[in-house]
């Protein structure tokens, strides 16, 4: 039988994705009799220690990344943070190290966060985005993300392997030198038989102030809606709020934000779910087999590739954030809707890269980004 292992776990704050798609990770850790260990900033990590008030955590500099406020400038604005995240990464190296050598870690796993590697532990790097989408340099960003995959022992994808899949491009490689494990989509979610309570259900999250631009437009836009809304803002704080809100031919019930399980009841009640067209939301969705609608964030490529792959594919319809109306809401009816990607993931066999010698000679950051 294999040994217990100390396991870090640190999702990039990011919108909310990135930590809620470690859930289902940290759950089969401890499920295999693991500890984890949990590490982030921001909301991500307030989610985490909300979800798992039992486990150790810590707080890793922060990346600070936020958005542009008009999504044209989206591109202009990620590289002048590009000197703030080179920053960041050499301050959570540091940090890392010293938790690996104070707790006695023996591995980590870090989803999305560049710089939470330690070469004297097996180190596991989770992303869907094998290629990273900027437009005209798509193929730089893409490159230099793979030569930072690459130091790690292992990259978790959330996605199948072949098609029909989720990522397309994005989680998909024609020919690569990484050790890629394809975990099928992850999801903290169980699809169960409910009664439809709410007509619509809004879920928003992402870094402000875009986050903040949608719920305004969108509380506006909805009050024309017939029927029941739930709105959940996707605002992590300290304690829960909910408020009622009459409109016109209906009602539209605010929370500020709502953990794994009541969220899950909620997403199941709804009939309809409308959304950013975030991976670990269609991930959620896909897994609850939901009927939806996306709204992209403004400039950001990946979640518009996402939104235009699944519309072409009769899934899921979508609209930019500026030319939406409530109409929009209709052409829901024309579409498919997504539904599950069943693919059996066997943790024991994941969790293997933990009990694995490590190269120590293998450069930590690429001298590229060491600076």
């Amino acid at each position: 039988m294999q040994s217990s292992k100390r396991i870090l776990v640190a999702p990039l704050n990011w919108g909310l994705g990135h930590a809620t798609r470690c859930i289902p990770i940290i759950q089969a850790l401890l499920d295999h009799g693991h500890q984890p260990f949990i590490a982030s900033d921001g909301v991500a990590l307030s989610l985490l220690q909300k979800e798992f008030p039992e486990l150790p955590s810590f707080e890793l500099p922060s990346y600070k990344i936020t958005y542009a406020e008009k999504g044209k400038n989206f591109k202009i604005k990620m590289i002048w943070d590009s000197p703030k995240v080179l920053k960041a990464m050499a301050k959570e190296k540091k940090a890392v190290k010293q938790l690996v050598k104070e707790h006695g870690l023996d591995g980590i796993i870090s989803d999305n966060r560049l710089g939470v590697f330690y070469k004297k532990v097996p180190c596991v790097f989770i992303t869907h985005q094998l290629n990273v989408l900027s437009g005209n340099t798509t193929w730089m960003s893409s490159k230099a993300h793979q030569k930072i995959i690459k130091k790690f022992n292992a990259c978790w994808v959330p996605d199948v392997k072949d098609k029909p899949n989720l990522t397309g491009k994005l989680g998909h490689l024609k020919k690569s030198k990484l050790n890629i494990q394809y975990l099928g989509p992850l999801s903290r979610f169980e699809k169960k038989e409910s009664p439809m309570v709410h007509d619509l259900m809004v879920l928003l999250s992402g870094p402000e102030p875009q986050r903040t631009f949608l719920e305004e437009k969108l509380l506006s836009e909805l009050q024309g809606f017939e029927g029941n809304i739930l709105f959940v803002k996707g605002k992590i704080e300290e304690t829960q709020t909910q408020e009622e809100l009459s409109i016109p031919k209906g009602s539209i019930l605010l929370y500020n934000f709502m953990q794994s399980q009541q969220l899950q009841t909620a997403l199941n009640q709804s009939a309809k779910v409308l959304c950013r067209s975030g991976y670990t939301t269609v991930m959620d969705l896909a897994k609850l087999e939901k009927k939806a609608f996306f709204i992209p964030t403004p400039g950001q490529y990946e979640q518009e590739y996402l939104a235009k792959r699944l519309e072409k594919n009769g899934l899921v319809p979508y609209s930019h954030q500026e030319n939406f109306v409530l109409e929009d809401l209709n052409r829901m009816d024309d579409f498919q809707g997504l539904t599950q990607f069943e693919s059996e993931l066997d943790y024991s066999d994941l969790f293997s890269v933990f009990f694995s010698r490590v190269n120590e000679n293998s450069d930590p950051i690429p001298s590229s980004l060491s600076t």
